[in-house]
């Protein structure tokens, strides 16, 4: 990063907890078994499914995101099926093609999405989310066509929480969507990534139990909060193959030091730790979006999580850009950019005052 030059670009610009670094140097001299077979990896997922209501439930520890959305998609379909999921998801926009690199199509839905009306924000509920509805009509269609054995399966269906506009989905939309997953016999993966950010969102319903309930697999994202990187996947009621670990070396997500993904997580799921960055996240987050108000700027998306979207003129953000890191996120017309401002874990009210004396 350049001298003078504060980045609100991603909320995995920074390394890690200081706890979790606190332990790592604790533990860095002891020796471990590998590919979390250890004791402290034991420890970490046996605190997740008492967190999360599914002690019968099975849990593993992968390296990153996207190893992470391709092992479990490949986990869960034939090799026919593909994967529903939003168009505006992760897996169907900013995987560089991972999911069909593995031999899965994505069948992608048009998310919902409303219109600026007189410059007004978007509302939270209506963009980045897929419907129940739209999902049942995708499956329906699919064998309602008599040349379906000819056609790629809806094997599964993706979501995240929060979306990729940082919107959520509330109990009663995650609850119908699981729904229609239960009764066509398929599964719900829900992507976690920033999973912390949606369930200490002032404005949710949704609970971790409660994804645990309504799902058949998840994850817990620590890369974007706040370990060095790594995902514990959660399989509620327990994983569906015969032999996981060997898939999860297929696609290059299995650690050979194991135990460094299992202790960050032990880390964070100790003493509320994970809950208390995601309520910085969302503090700060709201500060942010006080002070982009006070200074006029249009919001793009109303997010209720930790990305803040804003409509700005490219003059102004070529002027930005020279002290402040941003996402970029669309262009908004010929004289307008929508750009991304995301909070993380340890975003500080000095950082947000910082960001708007440049604003």
């Amino acid at each position: 990063m350049r001298k003078n030059r504060i980045s609100f670009s991603s909320d995995y610009t920074k390394g890690a907890h200081p706890k979790v670094l606190e332990r790592l140097m604790e533990t860095n001299f002891d020796q471990y078994d590998g590919y979390g077979t250890d004791e402290i990896c034991k420890s970490a997922a046996d605190r997740i499914k008492k967190i999360c209501g599914c002690e019968n439930g099975d849990v593993f520890f992968l390296v990153g995101g996207t190893q992470t959305n391709q092992t479990i998609i490949d986990m869960l379909l034939e090799p026919y099926e593909g994967v529903v999921a939003a168009d505006t998801g992760h897996v169907a926009a900013h995987e560089a093609g991972a999911i069909e690199f593995a031999g899965h199509k994505v069948l992608t839905i048009p998310c919902i999405r409303e219109q600026m009306r007189d410059g007004a924000a978007l509302y939270a509920d209506s963009i980045g989310k897929i419907k129940a509805a739209d999902v049942k009509q995708l499956i329906s269609n699919f064998y309602s066509d008599a040349n379906h054995e000819h056609m790629v399966f809806p094997g599964a269906v993706y979501i995240s929480h929060p979306t990729e506009y940082g919107t959520l989905y509330s109990n009663k939309e995650l609850t119908e969507i699981s729904e229609v997953c239960r009764e066509y016999n398929i599964p719900l993966f829900l992507d976690g990534a920033r999973l912390a950010y949606g369930l200490m969102s002032s404005r949710t319903d949704v609970t971790i139990q409660d994804i645990a309930e309504l799902t058949d697999v998840f994850y817990i994202g620590g890369t974007k909060v706040g370990a060095l990187f790594g995902e514990a996947v959660v399989f509620p009621h327990g994983v569906p193959v015969k032999h996981p670990v060997p898939i999860i070396k297929q696609h290059g997500a299995l650690l050979a030091k194991g135990w460094i993904l299992g202790l960050q997580f032990d880390t964070l799921f100790t003493d509320g730790l994970y809950y208390e960055m995601g309520k910085n996240a969302i503090r700060m987050a709201e500060a942010l979006r006080r002070g982009l108000e006070e200074k006029g700027y249009r919001l793009f998306i109303d997010s209720p999580t930790n990305q803040q979207f804003i409509i700005i003129e490219n003059d102004r953000l070529e002027k930005l850009s020279e002290h402040v890191g941003y996402g970029f996120w669309e262009k908004m017309d010929e004289n307008h950019t929508v750009i991304r401002l995301a909070t993380d874990w340890a975003t500080t009210e000095e950082d947000i005052k910082t960001l708007m004396d440049y604003m």
